[in-house]
C-alpha cells in the first residue's frame, strides 16, 4: 500500500466537546419524581422502626407489680423508693433497682398502708419525690402528635422543591448553552503569540481586534466592522484557536458554541437559544460570538436535508435576523468557522452577515516548523532533534496532526523509560499518526511477507524511475493500521499545484504494487484494493472536475448525483471510459518500468524481506547499484518547471 500525505480525499468534522459535569436534576439525567417519593417513604420506615426500637428501650424491663413493693418493703429488702409521678424507682440492698407503679390518685404512704405495710417498716427507706419539668411534660405529652406532623411537612417541602427544581429547567430549556471565556483569566487566554502560522489569517483578523479596542475611531470616520467573519479550512487548522486569540488579544467576554447545539428536537428552542446567546453577548459587549461548525444549523434551506424537522431552518432565520439587526455600535463580532463553506446558505454570506472570509490553508515547511516549536516549549529533547526535519516529513499536516505527532514522541519516549525526546522517536510518531500503530502481532505467512515485499517495492521502484513522481522517503513491511506495508513518497518542496503529467505518474506509483503482483505471481490478491480505490478517484477528478481529459476536454461535469444530474447518461458513459482508459495507459507504463527493471525490483524486494524497513539512504544505495539515477532537490526542481 502506498501512502502518500498529499493524497487526502476526506475530511472528517473534528468537535470540540467539552465535558459536562452531571448533576441531580429531577425528569432530566437524574432520579425520577417516584425515585424520589419511594426513597422519601424508605426513610421514613427506617425512621420509624429506629423510634420504635429505642422507645422499647427506654420502657421499664424489670417491672414488679405494688404488692411485691409492698412485700419487700416489710422485709426490709428496699432502700430507697423514688416517686416520679406515678412510677416507683426501688433501689434494693443488694444494688439491683426494679420500677413499679402505684394509683396517680393516692399517696405512697397510703397504698403501702392498704396493703399492710407499717410506718416503722416504711420509716427505714428513704423515699424522694421527684416531679417533671413542664418542658418535658409538654413535649412526651405533644411529641407523639407533632413528631409525625412535622415529618409529614417535611415531606411534602421535599417534593415541592423537586417539582419546582423540574419547572425551573423546563423554564431554562431555552436559554443559551454557550461556553464563556473570561478575558481576565491568565490560564485560558490565548494571543497571536500562541498561534503558529497563518499569517495571512491573523493580518485579517488584526482590524477586528482593533475594532475591538477602539472602536471610535472606525465609527467616527463612518466605517462600520463587519458583523461577521467565516473562518474555512480543513479540520485541524486552528480555526477554534484563531478566534479564541482575536478575544484574548482584545482582552473581551468570548462566547462559544457549537452549531450543533442550538438544534433540538422541539421546533423553536434553537431561535429561543440564538435569541438569548445575542442578547446576553450584547449586554458583556464590546464581546465575541464564537459559533463552530456552523455547517450543522446553517445548510441552505430547502433542499430537504434534516427530513421533516423544521427547527433547523427556524433556528438558522433566527440568526439571520439577530445578525442583520445589529447596529453599527453594538460592538459585538460574530465569528463562525467550518470546513464545509460550500454547504451554507447564500444569505448568511451576503454583506451584513458573514461578509469577511478568511480561508485558513494547511501550513507550509516553515509554519509547520514554527508549530512544531509551539508544542516543543514543555517538551525535554536529546541533542539529536532537528524540528526542521520533521517539517520536511510532515507535508499536508494540519496543526492538529502536529500536536499529535508531538504528543505521540512524548508518549513513546516515556514508553521505554526514557526522560528526552529523541528524533527516532518523533520520525516513528509521523508514521504513528498517519498509518496508525505497529501491528506486531499480525504476522504474515512466507508467501505473503514475500508478495508484500515484491508489492510495496513496484511501488518504490515505479516511482523513483518517472520523473514527475515524489521521491521515496522510506519503504516497510511492518504491518500498520490496516496496510501490511507501506511506501512514504514526499516531495522536496510544499506543493500548490499539481500538473496533469504529476498525476499520470502519481497513478502509475500506486498502481506499481498491483503490477509486481500481477508479473511475479501471475495472480492478484486484496491487498491493492485501497490503492485501485485512490488511482479511481483520481482519474475520475481528472475528467470530471480538473479538466484534464484529451476525449472530453477541459470540462468541470462536477459530481453527478440523484436529483443533481448535470450531464447526461450518455456523458457519463464517456467519463466511465475515459477513466479506464487513464488507468490501463499508466499500468502498462509501470509494466515497463518493472520489466525494463527487473534486477532493481529483486534487489529492493530482497532487502526488505532481510531488514523489513528500508531508508531513503539504503534505497538508493540499491538504485545506484543497478544503474538509476536517484531524483535530487535541482532535478524535481528542474522537472517541476
Amino acid at each position: 500500500m502506498q501512502k502518500s500525505p498529499l493524497k487526502k480525499s476526506k475530511k472528517t468534522k473534528s468537535k470540540s466537546k467539552s465535558k459536562k459535569k452531571r448533576s441531580w436534576v429531577p425528569f432530566k439525567g437524574g432520579p425520577s419524581f417516584l425515585g424520589n417519593l419511594i426513597t422519601t417513604i424508605i426513610v421514613f420506615l427506617f425512621i420509624m422502626s429506629a423510634y420504635s426500637l429505642v422507645a422499647n428501650m427506654i420502657q421499664p424491663s424489670s417491672e414488679i407489680p405494688l404488692s411485691q413493693v409492698a412485700n419487700d418493703v416489710s422485709a426490709g429488702k428496699v432502700t430507697s423508693i423514688a416517686v416520679n409521678g406515678d412510677q416507683l424507682d426501688l433501689s434494693y440492698k443488694d444494688k439491683t433497682t426494679k420500677t413499679s407503679r402505684k394509683d396517680p390518685t393516692s399517696g405512697l404512704s397510703e397504698t403501702l398502708a392498704t396493703y399492710g405495710v407499717t410506718t416503722a417498716q416504711l420509716s427505714k427507706v428513704t423515699i424522694t419525690i421527684k416531679g417533671k419539668s413542664g418542658f418535658q411534660f409538654w413535649f412526651l405529652t405533644l411529641a407523639p402528635i407533632l413528631l409525625p406532623l412535622l415529618f409529614i411537612g417535611f415531606l411534602f417541602w421535599f417534593l415541592t422543591r423537586q417539582v419546582r427544581g423540574a419547572g425551573m429547567q423546563a423554564f431554562s430549556f431555552g436559554q443559551s448553552k454557550a461556553r464563556v471565556t473570561d478575558p481576565t483569566n491568565m490560564n485560558q487566554r490565548v494571543t497571536f503569540k500562541d498561534v503558529a502560522g497563518a499569517k495571512e489569517a491573523k493580518e485579517e483578523l488584526l482590524e477586528i481586534v482593533d475594532f475591538l479596542k477602539n472602536p471610535k475611531k472606525f465609527l467616527d470616520i463612518g466605517a462600520r466592522i463587519p458583523k461577521g467573519i467565516l473562518l474555512m479550512g480543513a479540520p485541524g487548522t486552528g480555526k477554534t484557536l484563531l478566534a479564541r486569540a482575536v478575544a484574548g488579544e482584545a482582552a473581551v467576554p468570548f462566547f462559544s458554541i457549537s452549531g450543533s447545539e442550538f438544534v433540538e428536537m422541539f421546533v423553536g428552542v434553537g431561535a429561543s437559544r440564538v435569541r438569548d446567546l445575542f442578547q446576553v453577548a450584547k449586554k458583556a459587549a464590546p464581546s465575541i460570538i464564537f459559533v463552530d461548525e456552523i455547517d450543522a444549523v446553517g445548510r441552505v434551506r430547502g433542499s430537504g436535508v434534516g427530513g421533516g424537522n423544521d427547527e433547523r431552518e427556524q433556528t438558522l432565520n433566527q440568526i439571520l435576523v439577530e445578525m442583520d439587526g445589529f447596529e453599527p455600535n453594538e460592538k459585538v463580532v460574530v465569528i463562525a468557522a467550518t470546513n464545509r463553506p460550500d454547504v451554507l446558505d447564500p444569505a448568511l454570506l451576503r454583506p451584513g452577515r458573514f461578509d469577511r472570509r478568511v480561508t485558513i490553508d494547511l501550513p507550509d515547511r516553515s509554519d509547520r516548523e514554527a508549530i512544531l516549536q509551539v508544542h516543543a516549549k514543555e517538551k525535554p529533547f536529546g541533542p539529536d532533534v532537528e524540528l526542521s526535519v520533521i517539517a520536511e516529513r510532515t507535508p499536508g499536516f494540519s496543526g492538529a496532526e502536529l500536536y499529535s505527532l508531538m504528543n505521540e514522541g512524548a508518549i513513546l519516549a516515556a514508553r521505554e523509560n526514557r526522560k528526552e525526546i529523541a528524533q527516532y522517536d518523533l520520525i516513528r510518531s509521523i508514521e504513528k499518526v498517519m498509518l496508525g500503530p505497529e501491528r506486531k502481532s499480525h504476522l504474515l505467512t512466507k508467501r505473503e511477507k514475500n508478495l508484500t515485499a515484491y508489492h510495496e517495492a513496484g511501488h518504490a521502484l515505479v516511482s523513483s524511475v518517472l520523473p514527475y513522481a515524489d521521491p521515496v522517503h522510506k519503504i516497510s513491511i511492518i504491518s500498520r493500521g490496516r496496510a501490511a506495508g507501506y511506501t512514504l513518497k514526499l516531495p522536496f518542496e510544499d506543493r500548490k499545484m499539481q500538473s496533469r503529467k504529476q498525476f499520470l505518474d502519481d497513478i502509475a506509483a500506486t498502481l506499481g504494487g498491483y503490477v509486481a503482483e500481477e508479473l511475479l505471481f501471475n495472480d492478484v490478491t486484496t491487498g491493492p484494493s485501497n490503492d485501485l480505490e485512490v488511482v479511481t478517484a483520481l482519474a475520475r477528478n481528472m475528467v470530471t472536475l480538473y479538466g484534464m481529459s484529451k476525449k472530453l476536454g477541459p470540462i468541470a461535469f462536477g459530481v453527478r448525483e440523484l436529483g443533481n444530474e448535470q450531464y447526461s447518461d450518455a456523458v457519463a458513459a464517456q467519463i466511465d471510459v475515459e477513466v479506464s482508459d487513464i488507468i490501463e495507459e499508466q499500468k502498462k507504463r509501470a509494466e515497463v518500468v518493472l520489466i525494463d527493471h527487473r534486477g532493481a525490483l529483486d534487489a529492493i524486494a530482497k532487502d526488505l524481506l532481510e531488514k523489513e524497513t528500508l531508508e531513503r539512504e539504503a534505497f538508493e544505495k540499491i538504485l545506484i547499484a543497478n544503474g538509476i539515477t536517484p531524483k535530487k532537490k535541482e532535478e524535481d526542481d528542474k522537472v517541476a518547471v
